[in-house]
C-alpha cells in the first residue's frame, strides 16, 4: 500500500467516524445496520481496512450521507481547495449541536464576516 493510499484511507475513515458520531451511532449500532462487525467498523474508521463498493454504499445509506462526502477530496477540482480549509474538529463539534445552536453559530459567523468586511473597507478608506 502506498503512502498516498494510507492517507486517503485515513481521511475516509475520519469521515465515516464523523458521520457516525453525528448520527449518534456506536460502532456496534452501525455494524448491526450494515451487517458488518464492530471490529471492521473500527478498522474502517482508523483507515486500516477499506470496504468494497457494496460496503461503502451500505455505510452511506446507514449514515445518511452521500459518497461525495467520503470521496470529494479524491477528485481534483476548485472546490477541493475549500474542503482542505475546513477544520475537522470544528465540524465534529458543530455536528453535535442542536438546530437552535447551529442557527446561533451561523448567525454569529455571518455577523463576524460583516464586521470584518466593514473593517477592511474602513482600512482601505484610511489609505
Amino acid at each position: 500500500m502506498t503512502e498516498n493510499e494510507k492517507i486517503l484511507r485515513k481521511n475516509i475513515g475520519k469521515k465515516i467516524k464523523l458521520a457516525r458520531s453525528k448520527t449518534n451511532y456506536t460502532q456496534e449500532a452501525l455494524a448491526e445496520k450494515t451487517a458488518l462487525s464492530p471490529r471492521y467498523i473500527s478498522q474502517l474508521e482508523r483507515g486500516i481496512a477499506f470496504g468494497s463498493a457494496s460496503t461503502i454504499v451500505n455505510l452511506c445509506k446507514a449514515l445518511n450521507i452521500s459518497s461525495d462526502f467520503l470521496f470529494n477530496d479524491l477528485i481534483q477540482s476548485d472546490s477541493s481547495e475549500f474542503i482542505n480549509l475546513i477544520d475537522n474538529k470544528f465540524l465534529e463539534n458543530y455536528s453535535q449541536l442542536n438546530e437552535y445552536n447551529k442557527k446561533i453559530i451561523n448567525q454569529l459567523t455571518n455577523d463576524l464576516i460583516k464586521l470584518q468586511l466593514e473593517e477592511n473597507f474602513k482600512q482601505k478608506q484610511i489609505k
